[in-house]
């Protein structure tokens, strides 16, 4: 579905970002990943092969993003796609309820999840417009972002940030559809991932989890139930969707979930 194409991923050494590089590869792409950890970058181009390339850089750095594309047109000769899935919980920097939450813990939650993401789709959309071609852009965000769990997963500023994405994604999409440049959004639930080991680790929210993630015997996500929606994203059987967010969450939506 990908012949030919060739994507960039913010956030692409780990996580969910990792697990659609290789599919993203294995369905004929070339990908360059981007990590802030030297040694997921090596790592991550190494299992990815010749198909693939690594930089290491900081998405809240606006070089960064650029510097990827960059680096994707002078590996493999293009650039077609953009999938954004950088982004962090600011737990530890002071996210939480509105009453306890401190000033860093608000702006560093949307330095990471907001920031971050209109820097890559900016360095993106220009890219796209000086080439004069069309492109696709991914977004990720969360179903925290309009359907709150209050009891285990309250962090006020997150579920802005998230919230954000979507209002940000529309009007990039509204605006640029006439340039044949489409920016969709992929928005998961709880995903075993190294942001989400607190509560993939905790008994009592697993418990929670299962009947609030009910699809599948009731479980913890895995990166790759995102894949297939990004390869979708990314491919030519998308380029007459825009604006669009698709959640992959087990049923997390529809579901009350029981403490």
């Amino acid at each position: 579905m990908l012949e030919d194409k060739n994507i960039v991923i913010i956030g692409g050494t780990t996580g969910l970002g990792f697990s659609a590089a290789k599919a993203f590869v294995k369905n004929g792409a070339n990908v360059v990943v981007v990590g802030r950890n030297p040694e997921s970058c090596i790592s991550a181009e190494l299992a990815l092969g010749e198909n693939a390339k690594a930089l290491k850089g900081d998405a809240t750095n606006p070089a960064t993003a650029i510097n990827a594309i960059e680096m994707c047109i002078s590996e493999f000769g293009d650039f077609d796609g953009l999938y954004h899935v950088a982004g962090g919980s600011g737990r530890k920097y002071g996210d939480g309820p509105l009453h306890e939450l401190t000033l860093e813990g608000w702006q560093k939650t949307f330095d990471l999840n907001l920031t971050s993401l209109m820097l890559s789709n900016q360095a993106a959309v220009r890219k796209f417009l000086e080439l004069g071609k069309s492109g696709s852009i991914l977004n990720m965000s969360s179903v925290l972002s309009f359907s709150p769990s209050p009891q285990y997963f309250v962090t006020h500023a997150y579920a802005a940030a998230k919230s954000a994405v979507t209002g940000f994604t529309k009007a990039l999409a509204a605006y640029y559809a006439k340039d044949n440049i489409r920016i969709n959004i992929l928005a998961p639930a709880l995903v075993e991932t190294p942001m989400s080991a607190r509560a993939s680790t905790d008994e009592k929210i697993m418990n929670f989890v299962k009947t609030k993630q009910p699809l599948d015997g009731g479980r913890n996500g895995k990166p790759e139930d995102l894949d297939g929606a990004a390869v979708y994203f990314m491919s030519d059987s998308s380029k007459f969707t825009t604006g669009q967010t698709l959640y992959v969450d087990g049923g997390w939506e529809v579901s009350e979930g029981q403490y």
